[in-house]
């Protein structure tokens, strides 16, 4: 089963998209995650995107088309995207991509949570130095790897506003457009994360 995962920053995608890789096996590619370790690396183009980021921008659809693609073998079946697609052109670029692998996509699962949900999970956001662990609270030692926790740049409220600007004037228009081609199926994001994740299986009739 092919996957996406969408919704706006801190709705909790990339760790619901987690679960259900660990769950069932498939592959989760979450663009987040990817272009943390590309930055560490030292990757020019993940610097780059990185910088649109911290700036509460979309990175260019070129720039993230050009980096996911960078990525062997992640396009197979049984996979899980989560961070994109976020634009209707990175969208469409998504199904040239499939087709080419003659791969279908089975359902795009919209991660509900209002915008006030959002900056309050965001602003007590904290990441790991070292690992780049994400964590929806304070701490001071990532209990991961024992490095120093940190608040990330780009989660303080003129950001995070920006954020979910860009989001709805951007990534809204996909619900409408996978809504239409009748993959679209909406979960609320709100609650407890073993109860979204419960949803999540509902949705897709799995156990």
């Amino acid at each position: 089963m092919n996957l996406i995962f969408l919704g706006p920053p801190g709705s909790g995608k990339g760790t619901q998209a987690g679960i259900l890789s660990t769950r069932t096996g498939w592959n989760d590619l979450g663009t987040g995650d990817l272009l943390r370790r590309l930055v560490k690396e030292g990757n020019e183009k993940a610097l780059l995107a990185k910088s649109y980021m911290e700036k509460g921008e979309l990175v260019p659809d070129a720039l993230m088309v050009e980096l996911l693609l960078a990525e062997p073998g992640d396009l197979g079946d049984g996979l899980i995207l989560d961070g994109f697609p976020r634009t209707l052109n990175q969208a469409d670029t998504l199904t040239q991509m499939m087709r080419a692998r003659n791969l279908t996509l089975d359902a795009v699962l919209l991660i509900d949570v209002s915008d006030q949900e959002v900056e309050r999970r965001l602003l007590q956001r904290s990441a790991c130095s070292t690992c780049g662990k994400i964590f929806n609270q304070k701490l001071a030692v990532c209990p991961a790897c024992g490095a120093q926790i940190q608040t990330r740049t780009d989660d303080n409220a003129e950001t995070i506003r920006k954020r979910l600007k860009v989001y709805h004037q951007q990534t809204d228009p996909l619900v409408t457009y996978y809504q239409q081609q009748g993959l679209l199926r909406r979960i609320c994001g709100e609650g407890e994360i073993d109860e979204i994740s419960q949803r999540i299986r509902q949705a897709l009739g799995i156990a």
